[in-house]
């Protein structure tokens, strides 16, 4: 199945690593201009210029999603270099994990701080609120576009020791629900995807014996690689999906029927 996105501008969030280096990727492959809005520089400059390399047309914007005046200010670059924007990708998202409460031989003993729940709300709720807020006038003035937020399969099924990160997630697809109503009539569909086990640097940290529980909870029988996610997103982004509104599509090889 061909995707065009020629002529279309994207924005993706957190795109210097992982899946969203690898969505840029697809977006840019599929004709589009694509910015990516990361915090980390060094990390957004290489990716933009190895995918340059491809003669791809990426442009980095160092952006904090976490700070209005930020996010505001790469709104303005990238519609100055490339004239507009008519795809935001909420793809910026982090992870604090901890228990609510550690438990102890019956005795509390830690537990999640205020900061690490805070951090997490900050850059996976928040973030995705400020970027639509301040994308969307842009593409009002294109006459329409996509937004496909990253929310994620612990939404729906909650995750042993992330109560904050399955928190956002579950108010991201909230979110998107909400504002599929409130902006579908106005020429923008508003979607979200639910990943799975995905392979990126932060599950290739994890213990061989909590790897070999996700796979053994997923009946494709393996992690899902960032390639797997950047289609979805990318399609969610295209013309085909253009009847697609307020839909959570979950990229998870099966994890919901397997648990």
């Amino acid at each position: 199945m061909h995707i065009d996105l020629t002529g279309r501008v994207a924005v993706v969030t957190g795109g210097a690593n992982g899946i969203g280096r690898a969505t840029a990727r697809r977006l840019a492959h599929s004709g589009a201009r694509v910015a990516i809005w990361d915090r980390v520089a060094a990390a957004g400059e290489a990716a933009a210029a190895a995918l340059a390399e491809e003669q791809l047309d990426v442009h980095f914007i160092e952006t904090d999603v976490t700070q209005r005046l930020s996010v505001e200010a790469a709104v303005l670059a990238t519609v100055a270099r490339f004239g507009g924007i008519d795809v935001l990708i909420n793809n910026a998202g982090i992870t604090r994990d901890a228990q609510l409460v550690k438990i102890t031989d019956g005795t509390v003993t830690g537990g999640m701080t205020d900061d690490a729940f805070d951090e997490v709300v900050a850059v996976n709720l928040k973030g995705v609120y400020t970027c639509t807020q301040a994308v969307v006038p842009e593409l009002l003035k294109r006459g329409g576009g996509r937004i496909v937020n990253a929310s994620s399969v612990v939404a729906l099924n909650g995750n042993f020791g992330q109560t904050n990160y399955v928190a956002t997630k579950a108010g991201v697809i909230g979110m998107t629900q909400v504002w599929a109503r409130e902006l579908g009539k106005r020429g923008i569909t508003v979607n979200a995807i639910a990943p799975g086990f995905i392979a990126t640097d932060m599950t290739a940290q994890m213990p061989a014996s909590a790897l070999d529980a996700m796979l053994s909870h997923t009946p494709a029988g393996r992690l899902g690689t960032p390639d797997d996610v950047a289609n979805a997103y990318c399609f969610l982004a295209s013309d085909l999906a253009a009847f697609i509104n307020g839909a959570v599509l979950t990229v998870d090889g099966g994890l919901v029927i397997g648990t």
